[in-house]
């Protein structure tokens, strides 16, 4: 999961909001974005913030938004990169720990932060505990409707696939019953900011492709905020039995590979899928 939405995030952010990139989309290789300063095949805050989450889960720590803010601020303290919001950024590093975090923030966003992260909290063993979870990790930053729901919806993605719940033709209809939104309603169109449109884009691509690399390119051509479309849809296909799972080894081996790269996401994956159908708290 963790690898699959770091490539799909590394892809993407070449392709992000330059619509002018998309002629580029071909799987070849990672591209070099034209406006801000990424290297190629390095991964963004999707994927960062998703590490965070993935590892108080298998930590088994409480989920308190303390430890959450903690784990977002070390994760980004040991590891700074570009790829997150400029205002987000610089409060990152004007900060110090979880505590302070929370004093400072304003969780006031309906932006896909929150959703972005969310996949790894899918591997909770029942939508109730996936929707629980997910709300509090969601409101520390992302504390409206929207940015909730759209949260929730990314985490019960993965959660669908992974405890194989049904046909994931039928994907945005099981949504539609523990969240309110249009999910199984096809996006059309350019993604903008907001967490549901991200989200809702992801749901679609998952339903209308049978591969991954299918998938991934899909993603790609909506334009927009496509990073996070395709962390979404990729990190919960990776999860699906109706989905080959077939992305292009060059891109698996031109992620990076540093202290928190690609040896690491791999590791951490098999920390977080050994938890499946375990009582989590």
């Amino acid at each position: 999961m963790l690898l699959e939405l770091a490539i799909a995030d590394a892809y993407g952010a070449g392709f992000e909001y330059a619509d002018e990139m998309i002629v580029n989309n071909d799987l070849s290789r990672y591209v070099e974005h034209p406006r801000f300063r990424l290297i190629p095949g390095t991964y963004t805050d999707d994927t960062q913030m998703s590490i965070a989450i993935a590892e108080v889960i298998v930590a088994q720590v409480p989920w308190t938004p303390e430890v959450l803010a903690d784990s977002f601020v070390k994760a980004f303290k040991r590891d700074r990169r570009e790829g997150y919001a400029r205002n987000f950024y610089d409060f990152l590093v004007e900060i110090q720990d979880g505590q302070e975090f929370l004093t400072k923030i304003r969780p006031n966003s309906d932006k896909s932060g929150a959703a972005m992260r969310a996949a790894p909290i899918g591997i909770y063993p029942t939508a109730e505990k996936v929707i629980e979870v997910t709300t509090i990790q969601a409101a520390i930053t992302h504390n409206t409707p929207d940015g909730i729901n759209a949260a929730v919806a990314a985490a019960l993605m993965s959660h669908y696939f992974i405890y194989r719940l049904g046909a994931k033709r039928k994907l945005g209809q099981f949504l539609e019953g523990y969240v309110s939104g249009e999910w199984s309603k096809p996006w059309e169109g350019k993604v903008k900011s907001k967490g549901w449109m991200s989200v809702r884009a992801a749901i679609t691509a998952v339903m209308r492709n049978d591969t991954m690399s299918e998938l991934l390119q899909d993603c790609i051509a909506f334009t927009g905020d496509v990073d996070t479309v395709a962390a979404i849809a990729l990190a919960a296909a990776s999860c699906s039995e109706e989905i080959r799972q077939d992305i292009p080894n060059h891109l698996v081996t031109g992620l990076e590979n540093g202290a928190y790269g690609r040896d690491y996401l791999m590791g951490l994956d098999k920390q977080l899928m050994s938890l499946v159908n375990k009582k989590i708290s």
